[in-house]
């Protein structure tokens, strides 16, 4: 028996837990990545090394895999539309990734099929910036690059317009948004194969600091059972309209009127679903695998009451294994994902997964984890 070769663009950690996923499956990877020291190269066996941005490359990387999808979402689109032109299966396609890789675009079609968002629109200087801010409630807005951003980065938060300049000077479109009066962060994350069978997990609260998220607890505690089923048919809607095959990741704001608006997409496994991986049926990344070979797709039930993930962030302490033995014996139901990556300060070098039946003890367990192996926890 031929098992199938899975193209994957991108050598981050998503790349390397995807992988992992498809072993059992006796999936096969080849992998795109910047460098042999990237978190998935150090794991995957057949690695290429090499620019995604160069349409060569990326043609001499396809050629024996039979469907190509990543783990991020900055491959040119005109790429992909070539690849395809080529015959190769690209999963999620460039007509849907695109709405990931431009937020311009994606606010543009949220609002033809009729998905709430915050009051947008593209400006073109801090006058402008001014001008939107004077239409709805004032400063402060929100400025993104429509491209290239992520983990807060390409993000602004002016109270003026003075403070409005710095968005400008990367020479590509700013979108300006309302500043929402948010409750709290929500994420809806469905999968959808290319025959739309289609999954949705349950909506996960996330919490973030300073721009990078720190905490998602799964299902989102105290939400609505109404607002929640609303929040997975919106997500597994834009799948469908958007034609996205594999996973999505939709990013809501809670208001405090009791509305669901949406943030941002990611196409791609996403750190709001990185608790699947113990907390659910079939994760996140095993559900991406089998949506871009066209397999039917696993049960996204969670296993336990409450599932908790806390990233592990890069602090001053770089020796974290030492810190396992501490770890592993005061909690022996914890999970530990590391990723190969070097320690650095605020950099995502792993999470760890906790799960059970009280709420409080399993935020407890999975944040004392993850200070204990960053080192601002000694006890």
């Amino acid at each position: 028996m031929t098992f199938p070769v899975v193209g994957m663009v991108g050598g981050g950690q998503l790349a390397r837990m995807t992988h992992e996923a498809g072993i059992p499956l006796g999936i096969r990877f080849k992998l795109l990545s910047d460098t042999p020291q990237d978190s998935a190269a150090q794991v995957v066996s057949d690695v290429v090394v090499g620019d995604y941005r160069d349409l060569d490359t990326l043609r001499e990387f396809a050629r024996g895999c039979d469907v190509i999808t990543f783990d991020h979402e900055h491959v040119p689109t005109e790429h992909l539309r070539a690849l395809e032109a080529d015959g190769i299966p690209v999963r999620p396609g460039p007509d849907a990734l695109v709405h990931a890789q431009d937020k311009g675009v994606m606010r543009a079609k949220l609002d033809a099929i009729g998905v709430p968002c915050p009051r947008h629109r593209i400006v073109s200087d801090p006058q402008d910036v001014a001008a939107f801010a004077a239409e709805g409630d004032g400063f402060p807005v929100v400025l993104k690059t429509v491209r290239g951003g992520y983990d807060g980065k390409g993000v602004w938060v002016v109270g003026s317009v003075e403070e409005a300049a710095d968005p400008f000077k990367a020479g590509v479109p700013v979108l300006a948004e309302e500043k929402v009066d948010f409750v709290r962060e929500l994420a809806a994350n469905v999968v959808r194969s290319p025959h739309g069978q289609a999954v949705a997990y349950p909506v996960v609260e996330s919490r973030q600091v300073n721009g990078v998220c720190d905490t998602v607890i799964a299902p989102a505690p105290g939400l609505d059972e109404g607002l929640a089923l609303r929040a997975e048919e919106m997500a597994l809607n834009i799948a469908k309209e958007l034609g996205v095959v594999g996973h999505l990741a939709v990013e809501l704001f809670q208001t405090r009127d009791g509305r669901i608006l949406v943030n941002e997409l990611a196409m791609r496994p996403h750190n709001s679903g990185h608790w699947s991986m113990d907390g659910a049926v079939t994760s996140q990344f095993a559900n991406h695998v089998r949506a871009v070979l066209d397999l039917p797709l696993g049960d996204p039930r969670p296993r336990a009451k409450w599932t908790v993930m806390v990233n592990v962030l890069g602090g001053d302490y770089p020796d974290m294994y030492s810190a396992y033995l501490h770890c592993m014996a005061r909690d022996p139901q914890l999970k530990i994902h590391m990723y190969g990556k070097d320690v650095k300060p605020g950099r995502k070098v792993g999470h760890v997964n906790t799960y059970g039946d009280d709420l409080d003890d399993v935020l407890e367990r999975a944040r004392h984890a993850a200070g204990y192996l960053r080192g601002t926890i000694t006890e």
